[in-house]
């Protein structure tokens, strides 16, 4: 195209400015741009008033828009102070009662103030001149706008080929700015600017930046038109062929659909590798298929057997990576400590390198929550680089869940067992039986009975699902089961699979896994970098004494991520250079008032309190055991939950005191005059177990001789009535417990001597452990008294009552008229 351009000259900068005094319009949702012929509709009452004042005037009128359109009544706060002074050419009144007028944008104006006027906005306007320069590069400027707008009207075609016309023949760069502008299709926020800019030149460089944006969205837009309806049309010929060839087969008598799912499913067949028995019950299955009505339910349900039967990974194996080396590497990686699961697992892969076949062992991991259980599994599949599949039993009792139901039931599935080697797709991976010991048994079966056949390698390699009626080989499969006890575990289902305990953390492994991997996990979890946060040593050791009392860590990873959480708050508002260190100081700051005190023995040592020792499924426990003499008639009170194998104990403990009452300086009576009361505290949280007879005996033989107990001595053992110490379980758990309390001292039984071995080595040297046989070694080595051998001579004080007149008399009879009441 050809310009020809009328040359304006040049504008002064210092023209004279114009103030008026005029009404004012308010606009919404458009603005009104110098030398535009703009009709409009007002409808407020107000905005009406000033157009027909400015009328009645031969006047001129101020166009301002709204800050927001949605107000009817705007403030002077709510209008641009930027417009465009107008003359109204024409009024027309609507029988709706609103009003359309015709107006013609003059020159760019400024509100100098608001006047004083009740019936619309009067304002003393003032005019803005717009200086520039003309030069060829103001000249270039206007070619290229005008060529840009004629390429934005061939895309856009809302827009009348007589603008292009109109607008060629411009050569002032300020109107040409203008009459653009008001033909872009831009938002109210992006046309404001351009009125406010005065002058012309920087205005039609931002107006051709605008349009060259709007000419490239316009250009997108149409190739995604292009692209949908190119796509539409293919769909439509693709429907339409199908639908006429779906015709002409129907005209023909074929039922396409059912016999082409039928020769897939033949495919299959042929090409999957399967058990001979599976091979011919799915052929068997397959005939019956072809016999039936594709829209019958029973053919639905062979189709969904069949599919089942076809989906197994009968023959599909991962290839076992057999490198000891590398797998002790990756099972060092994933977890600190763990030494006796590690081992046993790095001699399965040792011994499968040696034999082709072997059959797969079943593990069980028994420890409290929170050591690594379900992780370590998930480790030795990554070691053995096998597939990894977890499946939790907890709340089972249906034993369908686990053998499958049977096909003649609506809905029927396999068991979860199928189920998941079906997501596996491999038919060798590690298998992950969760929570194995909170299966419960209900009318429905007992689903542990059920897993017995899964986890016996006699008998897995022939496994019966009830739904698939086939014998499925489990015996490739390396079953890891996790519990937090065995008691609650069947002996039969005990029996078939190798018991590997994990007892908790020591201060320092916890200490090891938090630097190691906890607080790494963490940050990267909560969105910090090692430069934004640190932890000392000393931090995490308060962490773990102060704030958590556990066998595993998942309350420790709690509480680092609680001070994560905190500084990336701190980090958010004040940047990303913020850098905190914790210290074993600030700890407190960010998880407040520490929840224990570390360690748990007296500050003195006290007459009647015995520290023992109890295992729970949580891991060992600190129980303190007190026993206080009162004036009574021989009644024995047990009080702090006990349940029944305790409150046996504590009588056993009474009857072992009674029996050596001569040899202790005790009247053979002396239970006639007083109550005993047996307390445990934390009395509602359950206790029992055989573990507290001889805490309980030292208790009242400390009560009843006024000696007291060495704060520093823990003890754990069951005792006869001849003051036998018999052995106990879980010594290992109870001893890591006794050393996270401060514990010196620990006696035991003789017997459970052999179980030190499993103890961690730094553990051992820091706690001594006492074996003994008798309950008099115990007295002996618990009792603060500097002669021990005293003790069984009657020359301490005793703490028999005398019993007043006012005293109720003494019971008649034998020991087993004694009173005794548990709580």
């Amino acid at each position: 195209m050809i310009f020809k351009l009328n040359k304006p000259k040049s504008t002064p900068e210092g023209a004279r400015k114009r103030v008026l005094t005029i009404p004012l319009l308010p606009l919404r949702d458009i603005v009104i741009f110098p030398h535009m012929v703009v009709p409009l509709f007002i409808g407020r009452e107000r905005s009406i008033l000033a157009l027909e004042n400015a009328m009645s005037q031969d006047s001129y009128v101020l166009l301002c828009t709204q800050k927001d359109a949605k107000k009817d009544e705007p403030a002077e706060a709510d209008i641009y102070r930027f417009g465009t002074i107008g003359h109204v050419l024409q009024l027309l009144r609507l029988p709706d009662g609103t009003v359309k007028a015709l107006i013609e944008g003059k020159r760019r104006g400024e509100i100098r103030q608001y006047l004083s006027n009740p019936s619309f906005y009067l304002i003393e306007a003032e005019e803005v001149s717009e200086p520039y320069e003309y030069t060829a590069e103001v000249e270039a400027l206007i070619r290229t706008t005008i060529t840009a707008f004629e390429q934005y009207i061939k895309l856009n075609k809302k827009i009348p080929q007589e603008v292009l016309q109109a607008i060629s023949s411009l050569g002032d760069p300020g109107r040409l700015a203008d009459n653009v502008a008001a033909h872009l299709a831009i938002k109210i926020e992006e046309k404001q600017p351009l009125l406010e800019l005065i002058n012309p030149v920087k205005r039609l460089e931002k107006i051709l930046t605008l349009m060259q944006r709007e000419i490239e969205v316009l250009q997108i837009e149409g190739r995604i038109k292009n692209r949908v309806k190119k796509q539409m049309e293919k769909t439509q010929k693709e429907y339409y062929l199908n639908e006429q060839m779906r015709a002409i087969q129907k005209e023909m008598g074929e039922k396409d659909d059912f016999k082409n799912e039928l020769l897939d499913l033949e495919k299959k067949i042929k090409k999957k590798r399967m058990s001979a028995e599976a091979m011919n019950k799915v052929r068997h299955e397959f005939k019956k298929l072809k016999l039936m009505s594709p829209m019958s339910a029973e053919a639905t349900v062979v189709r969904n057997y069949i599919d089942w039967l076809l989906s197994l990974p009968w023959s599909e194996r991962s290839k076992d990576k057999l490198d000891i080396v590398e797998a002790e590497r990756i099972l060092h990686e994933d977890h600190y400590g763990l030494e006796k699961p590690k081992e046993r697992i790095l001699e399965h892969l040792a011994v499968q390198t040696l034999v082709k076949k072997m059959k797969g062992p079943i593990l069980c991991l028994v420890g409290p929550p929170g050591v690594g259980k379900t992780s370590l599994a998930k480790s030795v599949a990554r070691a053995m680089n096998r597939n990894f599949i977890r499946l939790s039993l907890g709340g089972v009792r249906d034993e369908a869940e686990i053998r499958g139901h049977r096909r003649t039931y609506i809905g029927a599935m396999p068991g979860k067992i199928i189920q998941s080697l079906r997501k596996a797709k491999t038919n060798n991976p590690v298998f992950c039986l969760d929570e194995v010991d909170k299966m419960s048994t209900d009318f429905r079966g007992d689903p542990s009975a059920a897993l017995l056949e899964v986890l016996d390698p006699e008998q897995n390699f022939s496994f019966n699902d009830h739904y698939l009626d086939v014998d499925y080989d489990l015996s490739e499969i390396m079953f890891i089961t996790t519990a937090n006890n065995l008691y609650s575990i069947p002996l039969p289902l005990q029996d078939r699979m190798e018991i590997i305990r994990l007892p908790g953390y020591t201060e320092v492994e916890k200490l090891q896994i938090a630097q190691q991997f906890l607080i790494t996990k963490q940050r990267q979890a909560n969105g910090l970098t090692a430069d934004n946060i640190d932890f000392s040593e000393n931090s995490v050791l308060n962490i773990i004494r102060l704030y958590t009392r556990e066998a595993g860590v998942r309350n420790l990873e709690r509480e680092i991520a609680s001070i994560c959480r905190k500084i990336a708050r701190e980090v958010a508002r004040e940047g990303l250079d913020h850098k905190a260190r914790i210290t074993s100081q600030t700890v407190s700051k960010y998880l407040g008032v520490p929840k224990f005190r570390f360690g748990r023995t007296e500050e003195k040592d006290e007459i009647g309190l015995t520290t023992g020792l109890a295992w729970t499924e949580f891991g060992g426990e600190l129980l303190l055991t007190e026993v206080v003499i009162l004036p009574g008639r021989g009644k024995l009170t047990i009080t702090g939950k006990l349940g029944e194998v305790m409150q046996e104990s504590a009588q056993a403990a009474l009857s072992y005191v009674r029996s050596r009452a001569e040899d202790l300086g005790l009247p053979k009576d002396f239970y006639r005059r007083i109550d005993i009361h047996i307390h445990v505290p934390e009395g509602a949280i359950p206790k029992d177990g055989p573990s507290a007879g001889i805490t309980i005996a030292t208790s009242i033989v400390s009560a009843l001789t006024k000696i007291p107990v060495h704060r520093d001595v823990a003890m754990t053992g069951e005792i006869t009535l001849r003051g036998r110490v018999l052995p106990i379980g879980g010594l290992k758990e109870k001893i890591i417990a006794a050393h996270r309390g401060q514990i010196k001292t620990v006696l035991i039984p003789k017997d459970n001597e052999k179980d030190i071995k499993d103890i961690p080595s730094r553990i051992v040297k820091a706690v001594e452990l006492i074996p003994v046989e008798h309950m008099d070694e115990v007295l002996k080595k618990a009792l603060a008294t500097d002669n021990p051998d005293d003790i069984f001579k009657g020359l301490h004080p005793q703490v028999i009552i005398t019993p007043e007149p006012t005293f109720l008399p003494a019971t008649e009879g034998g020991p087993g008229e004694q009173e005794i009441m548990a709580h």
